[in-house]
């Protein structure tokens, strides 16, 4: 006769049976999970949020690419898919490599080499300077970061304009300037927009530069190194991770920047300084092509996809 187990853990002959030990392996990945479970719910209002407010319209916008959608005409009142026409006009027009390359020139000269080399360079002097360098530096270079886009934006029209303030100021010395919005229009949103968002980096590796414990800079210098020397084998080792987070923080900034340059110059002359979002602003307001521009902004997200991916894997190796 086979013997049963009743609810409390003996045996139809009444003998005690001792329960099954779990594994400990077991036990302790089921407490991670119900861990990870518990800190998630604080978040979940948050992820709702994102949801609603950044995944929703991305969704939305990435349809309306491969419709017909447009402000005027029979397609604003019926709105068609038309599949992959949208790419294959954008793919085919003169202008879209033109506003790629120059969004890349613009986000390479402004945000990876203005913004962080000038953000460095000021930190330093932060560091090494007094009073009177901190009070120059939070006037020309924070003052300019809390300014509003807009201000900022016509700040740097009347400084580049014809008869702005860089040209009186060459005049002074005997030096007539040309008209740089219309001579060096990608110049000048460069400078500009360094000038707007130094001081974001500048706050960044000013905080990772604190960081960096003195004995080691002082123990390079002990041994023979210079200042040149402690800060690129010594300092930049350090705050290696400060800088990857700050290139990936003004990169993904300065690609979707578009008021600066559409008050300074228009994307003009001709398409000189036409980056991406202007040519999505024109072609889909302008010219009434919401589907149209809604491509060129899908294309947009996929470079800055490109860049956060690189970014991130940069950081990642850090970490490991």
């Amino acid at each position: 006769m086979t013997s049963t187990i009743d609810a409390v853990g003996t045996d139809a002959r009444g003998r005690g049976i001792s329960p099954r030990p779990q594994r400990p392996e077991r036990t302790a990945r089921s407490r991670k999970t119900r861990r990870s479970l518990a800190r998630a719910v604080p978040l979940i209002p948050a992820i709702g949020l994102l949801v609603v407010f950044l995944v929703g319209p991305i969704l939305a916008s990435f349809y309306g690419s491969f419709t017909n959608s447009a402000l005027t005409g029979s397609a604003a009142a019926s709105t068609e898919w038309i599949g992959f026409k949208n790419y294959i006009d954008l793919f085919n027009s003169p202008d879209f490599p033109v506003a790629v390359v120059l969004t890349l020139v613009f986000v390479i000269g402004s945000a990876v080499i203005g913004q962080n080399v000038m953000g460095m360079i000021l930190a330093l002097l932060m560091r090494s300077g007094g009073r009177v360098v901190g009070a120059i530096v939070s006037t020309f270079v924070v003052g300019a970061w809390v300014l509003p886009e807009i201000v900022a934006a016509f700040a740097s029209y009347a400084f580049f304009s014809s008869k702005g303030t860089l040209n009186a100021m060459l005049s002074t010395f005997g030096i007539v300037g040309p008209s740089w919005l219309f001579v060096f229009p990608m110049l000048s949103v460069i400078l500009a927009n360094t000038w707007r968002g130094t001081a974001f980096s500048m706050l960044v590796y000013s905080a990772a530069l604190s960081e960096v414990p003195p004995e080691i800079t002082e123990a390079a210098e002990v041994d023979g190194a210079n200042g040149v020397k402690r800060f690129f084998l010594v300092t930049l080792p350090m705050i290696r991770r400060s800088i990857s987070t700050n290139l990936m923080l003004i990169t993904l900034q300065t690609l979707s920047v578009f008021t600066l340059i559409y008050v300074m110059t228009g994307g003009g002359p001709g398409n000189k300084s036409m980056t991406l979002p202007v040519l999505a602003y024109q072609e889909a307001f302008k010219f009434s092509e919401l589907g149209y521009g809604t491509a060129i902004a899908t294309i947009l997200l996929l470079v800055g996809a490109i860049f956060a991916f690189v970014y991130v894997r940069a950081l990642k190796s850090e970490v490991d």
